[in-house]
């Protein structure tokens, strides 16, 4: 990519952001880049018989995608490319009224790892999904975003606390209850808040997933705008690349030799878990449906699974300069120096020396940058989907990620080419023949 065309991915990439403060704001931000590229969702209660080109497939904040050109063998490989739409954050508990001193509060729940300092005196807004009662005993859903500054967790001021700055660390059962209004805490005043958003009636709401998000839109930093400061980046960066890598895909799918698969799950950043994450059979069942659709047949399932590869798409480190111990001396990454490929014997990442070689190969073609990155023996590694993809299907995958800073802050950095570098590199991943 040239420079003017990074910066446009990146322009794109922040809108992208801007549009997905919860998973499921990522999902049908997704979907709706994926039907400008003429793909079409699947219900998992349709017929699915003679399904060819761009489909894809939602459940809750997940989404399986792919593309299969008319008259392809049904025992073609798949590329996957596997991403997570969730990020640290702090959500809302079903009982929320609470309060304390005269303050109205909301009850909140740590979700997975959360730099809790980095949350405290931000402008907090509330997102996700509401479950609303339906005809006939059936619910729906809605998607709900309230980007205005309705909550703050309060720093406690240093006068009263002279100790506040010895190593940072917070109590999360002090610090973590968001104050928005003054009052006693009234039962229903917040879900009548959000119900009001959301244009129902509050008494159609029978559940949610909700969570808090900064409302600081996403922006360029440096003298010269060489970096992306936002909330998400992990991983949103990873997602936005597999849609646009996905979409271009399509348009060069009748040369390649592969079926081109974006995978976006939820709940990596806390196992992974669930009916919608890696460790699920959501995408195995989903790509085998696929094979059948087009007349495959259980060997050709087989075959198609035996010949794939999925690229395992997460942030990575990028060294810190006020604590570069903390990083393995020899590697080192920075960023603009294109993606990582992460590496870790106890395989805490899947990466090996043939899937280093898959992806250099694919950079070579997308003539972008890559770094290789390796923890600290004397830190514990991170994870992530890609271990659990490859158990959990026997597929080849290899680890990579953009280097940035403060991974899981409210306010995460990344260099602003790198997100470029990353979709390049996926896209000739998916389309190589």
């Amino acid at each position: 990519m040239t420079p003017v065309h990074h910066r446009s991915h990146v322009d794109d990439l922040l809108s992208f952001i801007r549009a997905s403060p919860s998973p499921y704001h990522a999902v049908a931000s997704a979907a709706q880049r994926l039907e400008k590229a003429g793909f079409r969702e699947l219900r998992g209660t349709d017929d699915w018989t003679g399904t060819t080109g761009g489909s894809f497939v939602v459940r809750g904040g997940a989404l399986i995608a792919w593309y299969a050109p008319e008259g392809m063998p049904a025992h073609t490989p798949f590329r996957i490319i596997g991403t997570h739409t969730d990020s640290p954050n702090l959500r809302i508990k079903p009982t929320p009224d609470t309060g304390s001193a005269g303050w109205r509060q909301i009850a909140v729940e740590i979700y997975g790892g959360v730099p809790l300092n980095t949350w405290l005196d931000r402008d907090l807004g509330i997102s996700g999904r509401l479950a609303l009662r339906g005809p006939g005993g059936t619910t729906d859903t809605r998607l709900v975003q309230i980007d205005e500054p309705l909550l703050r967790v309060p720093q406690l001021a240093i006068h009263l606390d002279r100790t506040v700055n010895e190593g940072l660390a917070l109590d999360p059962q002090r610090h973590v209850a968001p104050v928005w209004s003054l009052g006693d805490a009234e039962e229903g005043a917040l879900l009548r808040r959000i119900a009001e958003a959301a244009e129902t009636d509050p008494a159609e709401v029978l559940g949610w997933d909700l969570m808090l998000h900064d409302i600081q839109p996403p922006g360029y930093l440096g003298a010269d705008r060489e970096f992306v400061v936002s909330s998400r980046l992990d991983n949103l960066v990873s997602v936005h690349a597999g849609v646009t890598a996905l979409a271009g895909a399509a348009t060069a799918a009748e040369e390649s030799a592969y079926i081109p698969v974006l995978a976006a799950f939820d709940h990596e950043e806390v196992g992974s878990g669930s009916d919608t994450g890696a460790q699920s059979p959501m995408l195995e069942r989903v790509l085998s449906r696929s094979v059948t659709a087009r007349g495959g047949t259980q060997e050709d399932w087989s075959r198609a699974l035996a010949g794939a590869f999925c690229v395992s798409a997460d942030m990575a480190h990028a060294v810190h300069p006020n604590y570069a111990e903390r990083h393995d001396p020899d590697h080192r990454p920075l960023p603009n120096g294109g993606p990582t490929v992460k590496v870790n014997v106890n395989q805490r990442y899947a990466t090996d020396s043939t899937g280093i070689a898959v992806f250099a190969s694919a950079c070579e073609r997308a003539g972008a940058p890559w770094q290789p990155f390796v923890s600290n023996n004397a830190m514990p590694c991170g994870t992530s989907i890609g271990p659990l993809t490859a158990a959990r299907l026997g597929v080849q995958t290899v680890d990579v990620g953009v280097p940035g800073l403060s991974m899981h802050s409210a306010r995460e950095l990344c260099g602003a080419d790198d997100p470029g570098h990353l979709a390049a590199i996926l896209g000739a991943f998916v389309t190589s023949g």
